[in-house]
């Protein structure tokens, strides 16, 4: 929805509001949907995280029954192993300010280009667990694992274009809510073909859990003071409301391979196939534009496949001749684009990207308990969704995201039977604390 303002030369305070015929349904779904989703996929454990996330050369607990199957051969016992995350996002949005040109000075169209605000969530959870059973040349594990939580909340109002001394022009203000949870149930395989060489196998059972509502209104009153006022969302002046909605499972596999180049050297690789979900968008009638259905009831209903990044993994990890010291480095290839491609859309992308993880572990092997520490820190390449068409006000909500780097440190306790190991992640937008324990037997 778009009102068009004139003010009139040499009459301050004098405007005409022009209205090209009330808000019809075209213009009304030419409003975009704020839905900045920008998400990342770790591996599971407190140890991996220590690592920077570098562990992929490593895979030697029982976390690497998701992170990379080949590992699980390198448990001689059987062990259990549990992890609690917890999340706290900053998300970035646009919330205001000129799409284009500048500022007519009147209310809240003051801001000289845009203005972005966050949206601040805290998330926590159990996210891994798992057993894995070993024997001679083979291991066997069962696990779960949260793959992906997220939340965001955003609202965008007073974002205005046209000329600064004629036809102030504000495009209609909106809110929107995001939630995802993507839960993994896995059985993993590995098995040991030589000394030197493993190989690993899991099957994965993907439970996806998405909605995301964004619903656009018109500011408070058909009055020009209105018009450059705050809007105080009122649900008489709801337009409509899109939802994007999928709550779907799918069997993927992961593969990856283990291979000892020398006692201090080893290389590792994984392959990590990519879910798809069934989605539905529905679009439902406000109480300020005829759909010609009644309000809150949906006027149109589309449904797609989406499928999730697929993700590519190569590692290399050196240990010093007495254990003390490790250090691993790895390299994530993550195809982002499924998601836009499996859509077929058109005017939006996601870059594939290319992370790169490096960690580090010094064990004092002296001290009872067994005491490690552990830093790294990897690379998380831009992988907003962002617009690609012509559209101004597209391009001011769905704007080209920043890359940023991560900073990890962890702690490890080791006895004879049990580990306990904590780590945090530290980032721009996403801090992670991580609590994981584990008992052999």
């Amino acid at each position: 929805m778009v009102m068009r303002i004139d003010r009139l030369s040499g009459q301050f305070g004098l405007l005409t509001l022009l209205l090209a015929g009330l808000l019809t349904p075209a213009s009304a779904l030419g409003q975009e949907a704020v839905v900045p989703l920008q998400f990342s996929f770790s591996d599971p454990g407190a140890r991996s995280m220590g690592f920077g996330g570098a562990f992929v050369a490593l895979a030697d607990d029982a976390t690497a029954a998701f992170s990379n199957p080949a590992g699980l051969t390198q448990l001689l016992r059987p062990e259990i192993s549990i992890e609690g995350r917890r999340w706290s996002y900053s998300s970035p949005f646009t919330e205001h300010g000129r799409v284009e040109n500048l500022p007519s000075g009147f209310g809240i169209d003051n801001t000289v280009g845009l203005q972005t605000a966050t949206s601040e969530d805290d998330l926590s959870g159990l996210s891994f667990l798992s057993l894995v059973y070993p024997k001679e040349n083979w291991s066997l594990a069962f696990f779960r694992h949260e793959y992906a939580k997220f939340e965001f909340l955003s609202e965008t109002q007073g974002l205005f274009y046209g000329g600064s001394t004629c036809c102030q022009s504000r495009y209609s203000d909106q809110r929107s809510e995001t939630e995802m949870d993507i839960l993994s149930y896995g059985l993993s395989a590995a098995y040991r073909i030589n000394d030197r060489f493993d190989v690993g196998l899991g099957v994965v059972y993907y439970d996806v859990s998405f909605f995301s509502d964004a619903e656009i209104f018109l500011w408070d009153e058909d009055t020009i003071p209105s018009v450059f006022a705050p809007n105080s969302y009122l649900p008489e002046r709801s337009v409509f409301t899109e939802r994007i909605d999928f709550d779907d499972a799918d069997w993927a596999l992961t593969a990856g391979f283990l291979w000892r180049l020398s006692e201090r050297f080893n290389v590792g690789g994984v392959y990590r196939q990519a879910p798809k979900t069934d989605v539905a968008v529905t679009l439902t009638a406000g109480q300020t534009v005829d759909f010609g259905v009644p309000p809150g009831e949906v006027f149109q209903q589309e449904s797609a496949v989406l499928e999730l990044p697929r993700l590519y993994g190569l590692g290399f990890a050196y240990k010093s001749v007495d254990g003390s010291l490790t250090v691993s480095f790895q390299w994530d290839r993550v195809e982002y684009s499924n998601i836009v491609d499996s859509l077929n859309i058109d005017d939006r992308a996601i870059d594939d990207v290319n992370e790169l993880h490096l960690g580090a572990e010094y064990v004092f092997l002296g001290s009872t308990p067994i005491i490690a520490i552990r830093f790294g820190t990897w690379l998380e390449r831009d992988h907003q969704m962002r617009a690609t068409s012509d559209d101004p006000l597209a391009r001011a909500l769905l704007p080209r995201g920043d890359d940023e780097i991560h900073y990890a440190a962890g702690v490890g306790v080791a006895m004879q039977q049990f580990q306990i190991d904590l780590a945090v992640d530290f980032a721009d937008r996403t801090d992670t604390v991580s609590l994981s324990a584990i008992y052999n037997f």
